[in-house]
């Protein structure tokens, strides 16, 4: 490419004016440089003129035979005699020679580098906010989904550090001292009997046990009011407990007497079928009147006198006893 367009150069500035017919093909440009100069040697039976050395040139040119391997040999040789002829630039400027046929497209060049990305340009000015359009209408409310399976407890975190105690509070005043109450037991009474000496004769029927000696006592609602009667002062509930040791089958009841004479309360009786073992009674006695009089009593339907025993299963006297305590 470089040797074509070294070869149109010289053509166009060294215009042939001998005739266009001396060479006409390859083979003539190779006949006519042989008849003038062996080629590759450095002497010639007869140099060829510029004016010949430029036809040749311009004959290749024109036939296209440039890229024959025969010929380049040649147009080199053609190419170093032009210039050894030392006539390049002495003459004057020939006609300009007929244009010859357009040449083929050359091959596509190597693309080049590519510049430089220019500076970008100014941002331009913001447009005018468009007018928001009319809020579609509302879709229907999608079906709710099914709620998801719950998932598994996460691991209870450690427990914290227990925070430091707090300071303790101020005492707070002392509040109004209630009214006191009542005691819990209000009165209380041991009555008993050693036999012996107590209790020498038998208890006839429908009469009382004797009591007459005095044991532990609190209060002023239980009082003897005989060997064998007691009274109890206020109105109010008395627990009454008893027991006494009796050598044949037998019954005790509480007798009570609220002004009227001893009435025999049904309710308190205990008895003893067979043996010689001690008669126990415990029973709740309410009192409607001040001063009603309490006695232990063989029933009066019973038809037999009681021996209360004396050194019951040993040699010391043998107690028997009558416990009343105000319940309210």
């Amino acid at each position: 490419m470089i040797l074509s367009i070294l070869l149109l150069m010289l053509t166009m500035i060294f215009p042939l004016t001998a005739d266009q017919n001396i060479i006409k093909d390859d083979n003539n440009v190779e006949s006519t440089l042989n008849e003038r100069c062996l080629i590759g040697n450095n002497s010639c039976a007869t140099k060829p003129s510029t004016a010949e050395l430029l036809q040749a040139i311009q004959s290749i040119l024109n036939n296209n035979i440039l890229e024959l391997p025969q010929v380049q040999p040649q147009l080199v040789e053609l190419l170093r005699l032009l210039i050894d002829s030392g006539d390049i630039g002495s003459g004057p400027t020939g006609p300009q020679g007929i244009q010859g046929p357009r040449g083929d497209v050359g091959a596509q060049g190597i693309a080049g580098i590519t510049g430089i990305t220019g500076i970008t340009g100014v941002t331009g000015i913001t447009g005018v906010t468009g007018i928001t359009g009319i809020t579609g209408i509302t879709g229907v409310t999608g079906i709710t989904g099914v709620t998801g399976i719950t998932g598994i407890t996460g691991v209870t975190g450690i427990t914290g550090i227990t925070g430091i105690t707090g300071i303790t509070g101020v005492t707070g005043i002392t509040g109004i001292t209630g009214a006191t109450g009542s005691s819990g037991l209000i009165s209380f009474a041991d009555f008993f009997a050693l036999m012996p000496p107590d209790n020498a004769a038998t208890v006839a029927v429908g009469g009382s046990v004797d009591f007459p000696q005095d044991g532990p006592s609190s209060g002023t609602s239980i009082v003897r009011t005989g060997i064998d009667t007691f009274g109890l002062v206020d109105i109010g509930f008395y627990q009454i407990f008893f027991q006494v040791s009796i050598n044949e089958p037998a019954q005790l009841v509480l007798a009570l007497d609220s002004g009227a004479g001893a009435v025999e309360l049904a309710y308190t009786v205990v008895g003893r079928a067979t043996g010689t073992s001690q008669l126990v009674g415990m029973a709740i006695v309410e009192t409607t009147v001040v001063n009603s009089i309490l006695s232990v009593r063989n029933p009066i339907s019973e038809s037999t006198a009681l021996t209360i025993t004396p050194l019951a299963g040993g040699t010391e006297p043998v107690s028997a006893h009558l416990v009343i305590t105000r319940l309210q």
